[in-house]
């Protein structure tokens, strides 16, 4: 006789954490209202301010829960928006790829400055070039070059404009550079875009946009 093996018993689903705490706070009463004395019973309204207890602890749950939902559909809402980003050129103050064509700057001189100078940095922080641009404010293309006029390996520098008054430096600041966007990701601050050459920036430092 061939006997056929016991089908499996489906598992039961898993109830969520809140309906399990409210069936552990429906046991816990009962057990309460059997074991009260008789002589001295609890009082309903205490029973009232329990189950009323409860409630709003389970309310809240579900508020945060929502809220949770909420800030998940926008920052996806903010990503997509993002990917609009990919393939246009940022701009922002942050270190610059040189890969041998020119970059173009934003340096702002301090108003004050009867000259300003464009200090270029290496990634290890060495100065390796030093020259004097226009205090107007307007775009600048940096060539990429050292104190001799000759171009700089590809690599990434880090670039900073100094404001002087009577050859005193009055100002020190970083250099606003466009970069082609290449991804647009979420990170635990919020939207990060990488540029080119792998250079990390928040999306809420970039200041202008422009085409590639």
């Amino acid at each position: 006789m061939e006997i056929s093996p016991t089908p499996p018993v489906a598992a039961k689903p898993a109830k969520p954490a809140i309906s399990a705490d409210f069936d552990t706070f429906l046991k816990m009463l009962t057990v309460q209202m059997t074991n009260q004395d008789p002589m001295n019973p609890i009082e309903s309204a205490d029973y009232a301010v329990q189950l009323a207890t409860f409630s709003g602890v389970e309310q809240q749950v579900k508020t945060n829960q929502l809220l949770g939902d909420l800030a998940a559909q926008g920052s996806l809402s903010a990503m997509a928006q993002l990917a609009g980003w990919v393939g246009q050129e940022a701009r922002v103050a942050a270190p610059v790829r040189y890969e041998g064509k020119p970059v173009t700057l934003s340096p702002q001189p301090a108003a004050m400055a009867d000259r300003a100078v464009l200090v270029v940095k290496s990634a290890k922080g060495d100065v390796v070039a030093r020259e004097d641009i226009p205090l107007d404010g307007k775009p600048y293309q940096w060539l990429g070059a050292d104190a001799a006029g000759n171009p700089l390996p590809t690599g990434t520098y880090r670039l900073e404009v100094q404001s002087m008054a009577d050859d005193t430096v009055i100002r020190t600041d970083p250099v606003e550079s466009y970069a082609r966007i290449v991804e647009a990701r979420r990170g635990p601050e919020g939207a990060i875009l990488v540029l080119d050459g792998g250079i990390e920036v928040k999306a809420t430092d970039v200041t202008a946009l422009r085409s590639a």
